[in-house]
């Protein structure tokens, strides 16, 4: 046994998990980035390498490294898309990783099936009534928080949905901004309808409560994100940065999760450039200045992106590619084990191809998700077991955490 900063540490492969010091597991955040529609794995991280990739996709395949469409050289064998060179940086500095041929066992390919599995955590059963990270905000330790998960959207997401407070956030600037009840005569008025209310009394006052910290946190930098500059006019990150500056302002902020929409490539899905470029590009800017504007408190945070399933090997007659199964799943920060892809690879030949189409499932997501939760925020194995009721299926043996 290791006693480090009050966490007593059990030295292994497997076990990790500390619970002494309620304040250390506090300060570790999580944020996960949901890409809806499936987003297409292979050309996200392609294996160039491989002489199947090219003979599957001979017009929307990526080049090897230096050519014209070509990836941005990871290891000699994959490649990452050129649209996302603002993560290059990140690469080399070994803060990124991703792991290839991952996904949910299910072998779905309907997109709300898939979404709900990935987000309920529990892949094939359609009763769960509540989402993974909602599960996760049960067994933190540390003070119940209304904006300790927070989501950025149009609707609180499935994966949030459960007994424990969330708060969501619109998009864009107007989930900064002052609303109806922060006019004290209106505010004043709700107050007294509901604050005896034993049915809405609580919700009320946590949702008042956690748009008070969320204006509180907005306002008190704005000058410090000026001198930090204007993000870019696309959405992701223009939101990643006030994602950021949240996460730096509040304390009680933990876990956060974004989803964003438009993979769905099945038609002119292009290569280095075109549909799937032009949604690449911002995600990857968006996701460089998440990190950098997290400034200090990104070595203490870890960042997933998923998508529900991956997309055909081979192109289809439209230039795009169907739904799918095996797909990538990209990780970052400070505790990340980056500058490497992980996974069980099978390759893209036909006899190792799901039903002969797609990517095989050789890591399931769970494994991935459990990893992060044990080694980042020191659950144990009994909050593993709440978290992830049926367990990974396989692909726990993937050691992408830094000792």
């Amino acid at each position: 046994m290791m006693a480090a900063a009050g966490l007593l540490i059990p030295v292994g492969s497997s076990a990790w998990a500390a619970v002494g010091n309620t304040q250390e597991v506090n300060k570790r955040k999580l944020i996960v980035v949901m890409l809806r529609g499936a987003v297409d794995g292979l050309n996200v991280v392609a294996p160039y390498g491989d002489p199947e990739y090219a003979r599957l996709r001979p017009t929307i395949g990526l080049a090897a490294p230096g050519q014209e469409n070509g990836v941005l050289d990871l290891d000699g064998y994959f490649g990452l898309h050129p649209a996302l060179a603002p993560l290059q940086t990140l690469w080399e500095e070994k803060k990124l990783a991703f792991v290839h041929a991952s996904g949910s066992p299910d072998p779905t390919r309907s997109h709300f099936d898939a979404q709900d599995y990935m987000e309920s955590g529990t892949p094939g059963k359609k009763s769960t009534q509540d989402g993974w990270l909602n599960r996760m905000l049960t067994v933190l330790p540390g003070p119940v928080s209304p904006t300790r998960a927070i989501s950025i959207g149009p609707v609180m997401p499935r994966i949030l949905a459960g007994r424990a407070s969330a708060t969501n956030l619109p998009a864009g600037d107007v989930g900064s901004k002052a609303n109806l009840l922060d006019k004290p005569q209106v505010g004043n008025a709700f107050d007294q309808l509901y604050q005896n209310n034993e049915k809405f009394g609580r919700t009320y006052q946590d949702a008042k409560d956690a748009h008070k910290e969320v204006m509180s946190a907005s306002l008190e930098n704005e000058m410090q994100m000026a001198n930090n500059g204007a993000p870019l006019p696309n959405g992701f990150p223009k939101d990643a940065a006030r994602l950021a500056k949240l996460m730096r302002s509040d304390i009680n902020i933990q876990l956060a999760f974004v989803a964003l929409g438009g993979w769905d490539t099945h038609a002119n899905q292009g290569n280095g450039s075109g549909q799937l470029a032009n949604r690449l590009a911002p995600l990857g800017q968006g996701l460089a200045t998440l990190a950098q504007q997290l400034g200090p408190v990104f070595q203490d945070t870890s960042i997933v992106v998923m998508s529900e399933f991956g997309r055909t090997a081979r192109q289809n007659g439209n230039g795009g590619t169907d739904h799918g199964h095996g797909n990538v799943m990209w990780l970052l920060g400070g505790d990340i084990a980056g500058g490497k892809v992980y996974g069980d690879w099978q390759g893209l030949s036909g006899k190792s191809l799901h039903e002969g189409r797609d990517l095989q499932v050789t890591t399931d997501f769970r494994a991935v998700l459990a990893q992060i939760a044990e080694r980042h925020l020191y659950l144990n194995d009994k909050q593993l077991g709440q978290l992830f009721p049926a367990g990974p299926s396989f692909g726990s043996n993937i050691n992408f955490m830094r000792a």
